[in-house]
């Protein structure tokens, strides 16, 4: 009896470590071609992703605003107190003067729910160099 419960737990153990970690909500996929369209203008992600009109995104979830490498940033952005998360990002992303008042981010705001959810998904690919 012992060997059988010994063997169970052996095989539920195996079982857990095949398990994907969780992923935010969103497709990756279908935000890698949302994100050249809204973002890349102004944003770059990827191994040699460089600030322009806008900052570099990688490594974006748990940055504080106004603290990427080599970007001038409006004194409202590196003054906001905000940290980027799924709930700050997904605000910012409808509407970011009402999140970070005085930013000088020029976008109109996203509205759909889902186009958020993918553009964080991709976003969260892309971990901090």
């Amino acid at each position: 009896m012992k060997n059988i419960t010994a063997l169970t737990l052996l095989i539920l153990n195996a079982s857990l470590l095949s398990v994907p970690p969780a992923l935010a909500a969103g497709d990756a996929e279908a935000g890698g071609k949302i994100f050249p369209r809204l973002c890349g203008g102004c944003h770059q992600v990827g191994e040699s992703a460089r600030p322009g009109f806008g900052p570099q995104l990688n490594g974006i979830f748990g940055r504080p605003a106004g603290t990427s490498a080599n970007y001038v940033y409006s004194d409202a952005m590196k003054n906001s107190g905000v940290t980027w998360n799924r709930e700050t990002l997904t605000a910012y992303l409808k509407d970011p003067k009402g999140v970070v008042p005085g930013t000088r981010m020029i976008f109109w705001g996203l509205s759909d729910e889902e186009k958020i959810d993918d553009l964080l998904a991709y976003l969260q690919t892309f971990p901090a160099p």
